[in-house]
């Protein structure tokens, strides 16, 4: 009789089983069914964010430069009323410098380094107007400064001299004196000297020696890249441009395509050991 009724409890044990299993797979199909229609919906949000335009309007992205853009570095400088013009005859072509700007953006300002052998003064040309002129001290006859169109490919703060076996530390024997922003003519460079007394002479070994307030003051206002315009005549651009007494810097404006060189510029060094050919 026990025997019988254990038999007869055995269908509902499997009946309740199976009920068990279809509850637990039917659970597992919505649960799928459900995660597929998430990722339906995300795919679909996701879609429309990359499509929908922007909410920022171009046409007020150059009012926005414009209100952004800083005033002319010049502008301290410029005098209306000594403007000095200058036509395409009195200004040489030249080439464009080589770019080192990655593409699609803006390059900085750049400034114009003028240097006169006849006069010995340098001028900083920005944006056409006269900053400040100095005087330098030249080459000697024996050993001329050299003419031409040049670019600053690197400068330093108190530079270490060497010229053949000699090197000098920084100092107040260093005939490069404290700063040196070197040509792409390899040894020549315009820098301090330890001989201040030699400035507005003609008796460098090429290079353009400065007084150390000027040459720490031009350190400021230039930098790599900016070209250096050497001239052994003076012709009517160099006579414009050094016409009025440098206590009196005259604005002048200098006509489209001055000259500059193509020459790749080097990186800038804080400090350096500079090979030259002054001594």
């Amino acid at each position: 009789m026990r025997r019988l009724v254990v038999i007869s409890g055995k269908p509902k044990i499997f009946a309740a089983s199976l009920a068990v299993i279809f509850l637990l797979t039917s659970i597992h199909v919505a649960a799928t069914a459900r995660i597929a229609s998430l990722k339906r919906e995300q795919e679909q949000l996701e879609r429309a964010a990359i499509t929908q335009p922007s909410a920022v309007s171009q046409d007020s992205l150059p009012k926005a430069n414009q209100a952004a853009s800083p005033a002319p570095a010049n502008a301290a400088f410029a005098d209306p009323k000594s403007t000095v013009t200058l036509s395409a005859e009195d200004v040489p072509p030249g080439k464009p410098a080589a770019s080192t700007v990655a593409s699609g953006t803006s390059p900085s300002p750049r400034r114009q380094i003028i240097i006169s052998i006849p006069d010995r003064q340098l001028a900083v040309i920005d944006n056409g107007h006269v900053l400040k002129t100095y005087p330098v001290a030249v080459g000697a006859r024996g050993t001329p400064s050299p003419d031409g169109d040049f670019v600053i490919i690197n400068h330093a703060k108190d530079p270490t001299y060497r010229g053949g076996d000699t090197e000098i530390p920084p100092g107040k024997d260093n005939p490069l004196g404290s700063r040196w922003m070197g040509l792409s003519l390899k040894g020549y460079g315009i820098h301090g000297t330890n001989v201040q007394s030699s400035v507005g002479k003609a008796i460098s070994h090429g290079c353009f020696r400065m007084r150390k307030q000027d040459v720490e003051e031009l350190y400021t206002l230039v930098q790599v890249g900016d070209t250096v315009m050497v001239r052994r005549e003076r012709d009517a651009m160099i006579a414009k441009v050094f016409a009025t007494p440098p206590s009196m810097p005259a604005a002048i404006t200098l006509a489209a395509g001055a000259s500059s060189s193509e020459i790749q510029v080097a990186t800038v060094a804080a400090t350096a050991t500079v090979e030259t050919i002054e001594q």
